[in-house]
């Protein structure tokens, strides 16, 4: 790269990465495949439009890529209508929105403090300018189960035009058919963000909404789906001609979300993106992954289980899918950020996150969020995840000695070296 100082931060967070343990559950290493297409010569090229129906000539091969994408994506995911072009999962919840909503409508999605998403409604939102959100629960945060009476009994008072499944920091599984169940008794399009937990559904590891009859699904294609950083709408019906604006009934629903992605809410696709995200998709599809989606839960679980034993708050108790969400607070009388900082300094990255509830300030809240998507991709298993936590007992633990910080750093560095990023076999 003849741009040294770019070069020079590029090999900076290459030995960052090789060094340290990503365990921030919403990223991921990509295979060397998806990292050659998203630097193709695909990023040369504008395609507005649609396969088949494109605003610019010499369509010749992003028409075939991009229908190798969705097709993919269907049969992954038993849809009948995948949009591939959004740029994120962020732009891909706010499509559904415009196509389905009015300015003052409402929607019904999970509480941003019991594990929901900024999308799905918070107040600093632009989308909570626009339209109405309340929100549902957990029950009981031992346990995690929601409070679907309540759910019910809130949906039937506010007449939600959306029924929003989906979460960013809740450790346990949705139990679709109740949220058929309730969108059916207030007639709402049933939607689920699935970003999170795509490649665990993917897998075959978790329950996939489309089984329990949802009209809408969004997802990131990166986290657990081991793709580019980028969004997704998929649909239970199949679309119509995107050109020509169809009633706004569900069946028509996926002709409306495309033609809110486009040239409603953005312009050309990243076509290298969407070659990225076919190849990361056809990863996807192989016996392999399975294994992968399966050793995900399985180091969650064996984590989350050393971690308990240890003295450490969970969330719900526990995990059944790929995160966990602590109260270091409750635990050890720190918050949030003091854990993110002083596990940052031995190589483990973690984020810190708000609690059910909780009665510290967003950036200093109670409690991290971790999980184990990438160290799972660099071949980790559960032996490991013992040792993991017994690194962050320790840091923790002695948070103010620099020493003992010191060698935990360079055990960590050790440790990792072992295991090569995906980009490097």
């Amino acid at each position: 790269m003849r741009d040294k100082k770019v070069h020079q931060l590029i090999v900076a967070e290459t030995k960052r990465q090789r060094e340290g343990m990503e365990l921030i559950p919403s990223e991921n290493y990509v295979s060397r495949d998806v990292l050659t297409a998203l630097g193709s010569v695909f990023t040369n090229k504008y395609s507005e439009g649609y396969p088949g129906k494109r605003y610019y000539g010499g369509q010749d091969f992003t028409d075939p890529l991009e229908q190798l994408a969705i097709d993919r994506a269907k049969q992954i995911f038993g849809c009948k209508h995948a949009n591939v072009q959004p740029h994120s999962g962020a732009p891909a919840n706010i499509a559904v929105y415009h196509a389905w909503l009015e300015p003052g409508d409402t929607v019904l999605g999970m509480d941003l403090s019991h594990g929901g998403h900024l999308t799905h409604g918070h107040p600093v939102t632009t989308m909570a300018k626009l339209y109405r959100f309340v929100r549902y629960g957990m029950k009981d945060i031992e346990t995690g189960e929601i409070d679907y009476d309540k759910m019910l009994e809130v949906a039937k008072k506010e007449k939600p035009k959306i029924i929003l499944a989906g979460f960013s920091a809740y450790p346990r599984e949705l139990d679709y058919s109740k949220f058929r169940e309730i969108a059916d008794a207030v007639d709402a399009v049933l939607m689920a963000d699935i970003a999170h937990i795509a490649g665990l559904i993917a897998g075959g590891i978790l329950k996939n909404p489309f089984e329990f009859g949802f009209d809408v699904v969004t997802t990131t294609t990166h986290k657990t789906l081991r793709g580019p950083r980028g969004g997704m709408i998929m649909s239970s019906a199949a679309a119509g001609n995107p050109l020509k604006k169809p009633q706004k009934t569900k069946d028509n629903l996926a002709t409306l979300i495309d033609r809110e992605v486009f040239p409603g809410f953005q312009g050309g696709p990243h076509m290298n993106n969407v070659a990225a995200k076919a190849v990361a998709l056809g990863e996807a599809m192989t016996p392999e992954f399975r294994v992968y989606a399966k050793q995900v839960v399985d180091n969650a679980k064996c984590l989350a289980d050393e971690l308990m034993k240890k003295g450490f708050k969970l969330i719900t108790n526990g995990t059944d899918n790929h995160l966990m969400l602590i109260d270091v607070n409750k635990s050890f009388g720190i918050n949030g950020k003091q854990a993110e900082e002083v596990l940052d300094k031995i190589g483990l990255t973690v984020n810190k996150n708000a609690i059910p509830d909780d009665t510290l300030p967003p950036f200093s809240p109670s409690g991290i969020r971790l999980g184990t998507p990438a160290v799972t991709t660099r071949g980790m298993k559960e032996k490991e995840m013992v040792q993991v936590a017994e690194w962050i007992h320790k840091a923790v633990l002695n948070r103010n000695d620099e020493s003992v910080i010191k060698t935990l750093s360079e055990e960590v560095k050790q440790f990792c070296v072992n295991y090569p990023l995906p980009s490097d076999q």
